[in-house]
Protein backbone atom coordinates (compact mmCIF):
# COMPACT_ATOMS: atom_id res chain seq x y z
CA UNK A 1 0.00 0.00 0.00
CA UNK A 2 1.38 3.42 -0.96
CA UNK A 3 2.23 5.42 2.28
CA UNK A 4 2.89 9.07 2.54
CA UNK A 5 5.81 10.02 5.00
CA UNK A 6 4.91 12.82 6.63
CA UNK A 7 7.38 15.49 8.32
CA UNK A 8 7.63 18.02 10.49
CA UNK A 9 9.47 20.64 8.84
CA UNK A 10 9.09 21.39 5.15
CA UNK A 11 7.70 18.91 2.45
CA UNK A 12 10.13 18.02 -0.62
CA UNK A 13 8.30 17.64 -3.65
CA UNK A 14 7.47 14.16 -3.44
CA UNK A 15 5.96 14.15 -0.09
CA UNK A 16 3.24 16.24 -0.92
CA UNK A 17 -0.48 16.66 1.26
CA UNK A 18 -3.47 18.54 1.02
CA UNK A 19 -6.06 20.27 2.98
CA UNK A 20 -9.14 18.88 0.85
CA UNK A 21 -9.17 15.70 -1.22
CA UNK A 22 -11.74 14.52 -3.48
CA UNK A 23 -12.65 10.34 -4.19
CA UNK A 24 -14.50 9.38 -7.23
CA UNK A 25 -15.46 6.11 -6.41
CA UNK A 26 -17.77 3.82 -8.35
CA UNK A 27 -18.05 0.73 -6.74
CA UNK A 28 -14.77 -1.46 -8.15
CA UNK A 29 -12.20 -3.60 -6.02
CA UNK A 30 -10.12 -0.34 -5.81
CA UNK A 31 -12.20 2.16 -4.08
CA UNK A 32 -10.83 1.04 -0.81
CA UNK A 33 -7.13 1.61 -2.14
CA UNK A 34 -8.34 4.91 -3.32
CA UNK A 35 -10.29 6.43 -0.18
CA UNK A 36 -7.21 5.41 1.94
CA UNK A 37 -4.73 7.02 -0.29
CA UNK A 38 -6.92 9.67 -0.31
CA UNK A 39 -7.17 9.87 3.63
CA UNK A 40 -3.58 9.58 3.89
CA UNK A 41 -3.01 12.89 1.84
CA UNK A 42 -4.61 14.91 4.29
CA UNK A 43 -2.69 17.23 6.32
CA UNK A 44 -4.18 17.62 9.62
CA UNK A 45 -6.91 16.40 11.41
CA UNK A 46 -9.25 19.70 9.78
CA UNK A 47 -8.48 18.48 6.61
CA UNK A 48 -11.39 17.38 4.52
CA UNK A 49 -12.35 14.32 2.89
CA UNK A 50 -14.83 14.65 -0.38
CA UNK A 51 -16.47 11.16 -1.11
CA UNK A 52 -17.93 11.14 -4.81
CA UNK A 53 -19.59 8.43 -6.56
CA UNK A 54 -21.28 9.68 -10.33
CA UNK A 55 -24.58 8.40 -11.86
CA UNK A 56 -24.00 8.45 -15.77
CA UNK A 57 -27.19 9.15 -17.50
CA UNK A 58 -27.74 7.97 -20.99
CA UNK A 59 -28.64 10.16 -23.44
CA UNK A 60 -31.83 8.18 -24.25
CA UNK A 61 -33.16 9.32 -20.49
CA UNK A 62 -33.71 12.77 -19.41
CA UNK A 63 -30.37 14.73 -17.48
CA UNK A 64 -32.47 15.45 -14.11
CA UNK A 65 -34.89 11.94 -14.00
CA UNK A 66 -33.89 9.87 -10.83
CA UNK A 67 -32.37 6.17 -11.65
CA UNK A 68 -33.34 4.39 -8.42
CA UNK A 69 -30.96 1.24 -9.07
CA UNK A 70 -28.22 2.99 -9.71
CA UNK A 71 -28.86 5.54 -6.79
CA UNK A 72 -29.34 2.87 -4.25
CA UNK A 73 -25.67 1.60 -5.29
CA UNK A 74 -24.33 4.69 -5.48
CA UNK A 75 -25.39 5.77 -1.61
CA UNK A 76 -24.24 1.99 -1.02
CA UNK A 77 -20.87 2.59 -2.80
CA UNK A 78 -20.74 5.80 -0.66
CA UNK A 79 -21.15 4.00 2.80
CA UNK A 80 -18.23 1.38 2.39
CA UNK A 81 -15.94 4.28 1.16
CA UNK A 82 -17.11 6.22 4.69
CA UNK A 83 -16.47 2.87 6.26
CA UNK A 84 -13.02 2.40 4.63
CA UNK A 85 -12.32 6.22 5.71
CA UNK A 86 -13.40 6.43 9.64
CA UNK A 87 -10.24 4.85 11.11
CA UNK A 88 -8.52 7.51 9.95
CA UNK A 89 -10.72 10.14 12.17
CA UNK A 90 -11.49 12.93 9.04
CA UNK A 91 -13.94 15.30 8.36
CA UNK A 92 -15.74 13.30 5.82
CA UNK A 93 -18.56 14.05 2.95
CA UNK A 94 -20.67 12.19 0.58
CA UNK A 95 -21.87 12.91 -2.31
CA UNK A 96 -23.94 11.38 -5.04
CA UNK A 97 -24.23 13.44 -8.64
CA UNK A 98 -26.04 12.59 -11.75
CA UNK A 99 -24.40 13.72 -14.80
CA UNK A 100 -23.83 12.77 -18.47
CA UNK A 101 -20.48 12.59 -18.34
CA UNK A 102 -18.82 11.56 -15.21
CA UNK A 103 -15.68 13.59 -15.51
CA UNK A 104 -17.24 17.06 -15.86
CA UNK A 105 -18.77 16.18 -12.40
CA UNK A 106 -15.56 15.57 -10.82
CA UNK A 107 -13.84 18.24 -12.20
CA UNK A 108 -16.97 20.54 -10.99
CA UNK A 109 -17.04 19.32 -7.28
CA UNK A 110 -13.68 19.86 -7.45
CA UNK A 111 -13.78 23.27 -8.30
CA UNK A 112 -17.23 24.08 -6.50
CA UNK A 113 -15.21 22.68 -3.35
CA UNK A 114 -11.62 23.95 -3.61
CA UNK A 115 -9.91 20.72 -3.17
CA UNK A 116 -6.04 20.02 -3.61
CA UNK A 117 -5.92 16.67 -4.70
CA UNK A 118 -8.51 14.71 -7.05
CA UNK A 119 -7.80 11.07 -6.43
CA UNK A 120 -9.46 8.46 -8.84
CA UNK A 121 -9.27 4.51 -9.19
CA UNK A 122 -8.59 2.71 -12.48
CA UNK A 123 -9.37 -0.85 -13.51
CA UNK A 124 -7.42 -2.38 -16.61
CA UNK A 125 -9.44 -2.30 -19.48
CA UNK A 126 -8.99 -2.59 -23.20
CA UNK A 127 -10.54 -0.89 -26.11
CA UNK A 128 -9.59 -2.85 -29.02
CA UNK A 129 -6.73 -4.79 -27.95
CA UNK A 130 -5.26 -2.06 -26.28
CA UNK A 131 -5.34 -0.73 -22.84
CA UNK A 132 -7.49 2.08 -22.36
CA UNK A 133 -8.02 5.43 -19.79
CA UNK A 134 -11.97 5.52 -20.72
CA UNK A 135 -13.36 8.96 -21.14
CA UNK A 136 -13.10 10.25 -17.37
CA UNK A 137 -9.54 9.89 -16.40
CA UNK A 138 -8.58 11.92 -19.53
CA UNK A 139 -10.93 14.45 -18.80
CA UNK A 140 -10.21 15.16 -15.31
CA UNK A 141 -6.24 15.32 -16.19
CA UNK A 142 -7.09 17.79 -18.67
CA UNK A 143 -9.47 20.02 -17.07
CA UNK A 144 -8.84 19.67 -12.99
CA UNK A 145 -7.33 23.15 -11.60
CA UNK A 146 -5.84 20.77 -9.19
CA UNK A 147 -3.33 17.64 -8.89
CA UNK A 148 -4.72 14.71 -9.90
CA UNK A 149 -3.72 10.93 -8.80
CA UNK A 150 -5.00 7.71 -10.48
CA UNK A 151 -4.64 4.45 -9.27
CA UNK A 152 -4.47 1.73 -11.32
CA UNK A 153 -4.32 -2.13 -9.90
CA UNK A 154 -1.66 -4.00 -10.78
CA UNK A 155 -1.89 -6.95 -13.46
CA UNK A 156 -1.81 -10.40 -12.74
CA UNK A 157 1.38 -12.69 -14.00
CA UNK A 158 -0.86 -13.83 -17.18
CA UNK A 159 -1.39 -9.75 -18.18
CA UNK A 160 -5.04 -9.46 -17.09
CA UNK A 161 -6.55 -7.38 -14.46
CA UNK A 162 -7.01 -8.24 -10.67
CA UNK A 163 -10.42 -9.07 -9.61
Amino acid sequence: MFRVKRKTAGKTAGQRSSSSVLVAINGRECDKEVVRLGCELLTSRRAKLYLLSVIEVERGLPGDKEIPPATARAEEVLQRAEEVARPYKRSTEAYVRQTRRAGVAVVREAVDKGVGTIVLGLQYKERFGSFTLGDTIPYVLEHAPCRVIVWRDPLLENGTATP
